[in-house]
């Protein structure tokens, strides 16, 4: 047996576990130990040289560590995408975010707003400045802490209108999902996978990546709210 050892971030925390269980069916000589943390602390992690053979992360966050040369250059592999969705608590009314004008209106209307440490929060608070309202409702913003789902926020009560990866927002109780974010300001994630410079067994990882990006996953994806890469 052999055990590959996996780190990534909670965005695709369900679908790998899903996809590992996939991948183990048709070659049982392989286990996956996979552990999803927040993605900032996953990257530190590889960064401070903890023993990893792959690393599944946002492509920019990968290739900030090919850079450095934590992960083997070469060894990307573009998974999937994600996109980012709008959520209320349950019971409340939906706001329109079906055009900009209609998410922007809603984002000025709402009391409280959430997002992550991920890459959904870094472009959606460049939204913000971008549509010249960021000082305006900087004392509204509830950031989650690394690893916390915004959806548990927005069940606590805690955030009127939270934003994330559809794939975390997804089966969170106590909150709906009103839908992505209209395409003229939709924020799409690729998140790789990458042999990380510590793994004894880069072969069995590429291997990995290869089934994971085949046509044999393309529906799990679809299940976990995400597309093919």
């Amino acid at each position: 047996m052999t055990t590959l050892r996996l780190i990534s971030s909670m965005a695709t925390k369900a679908l790998l576990a899903d996809l590992g269980a996939l991948y183990t069916a048709h070659v049982p000589s392989i286990h996956i130990q996979l552990e999803s943390v927040g993605g900032v602390d996953a990257a530190h992690r590889v960064q401070a040289g903890e023993a990893f053979d792959g690393v599944v992360l946002a492509s920019d966050a990968i290739d900030k560590l090919m850079a450095s040369g934590h992960v083997l250059a070469g060894s990307r592999a573009d998974l999937v995408r994600s996109g980012v969705a709008v959520a209320v608590p349950a019971g409340q009314p939906l706001p329109d975010i079906s055009t900009e004008a209609a998410l922007l209106a809603a984002v000025l209307a709402a009391p409280t707003l959430g997002y992550s440490t991920g890459p959904s929060g870094v472009q959606l608070a460049k939204q913000f400045e971008a549509w010249g309202i960021a000082e305006h409702i900087k004392d509204r913003i509830v950031q989650a802490k690394p690893g916390v789902p915004v959806g548990t926020l927005v069940a606590q009560g805690e955030v009127a209108l939270g934003f994330q990866q559809l794939s975390e927002m997804r089966g969170v109780p106590g909150i709906t999902v009103v839908g992505g974010l209209p395409q003229a300001v939709e924020i799409i994630t690729t998140f790789s996978g990458s042999v990380a410079a510590t793994s004894t067994q880069p072969e069995a990882v590429q291997a990995l990546w290869a089934f994971w990006r085949s046509a044999a996953c393309t529906a799990l994806k679809l299940q976990h709210g995400m597309q093919a890469a």
